[in-house]
């Protein structure tokens, strides 16, 4: 899929910076950033949704721990 990507002029920069530091084109290095913080976002939805569903039950035992 074909998409355009709106960049200020600061962060166009720093993607270029990088992109050449690395001796890369500055889609891989965009495309990269983007899988990177998808995958770290799901991975803390679901810890999230495990500990909301999860913590409940264990309620009772983590007080009689703290105390």
């Amino acid at each position: 899929m074909a998409m355009t990507l709106r960049l200020t002029d600061h962060e166009a920069l720093a993607l270029r910076r990088r992109a050449e530091l690395e001796g890369r084109p500055m889609q891989d290095v965009a495309r990269q950033a983007i899988r990177e913080y998808v995958e770290g976002h799901s991975r803390a939805e679901l810890l999230e949704r495990v500990i909301d569903e999860e913590l409940p039950r264990y309620a009772e035992a983590l007080e009689r721990l703290a105390q």
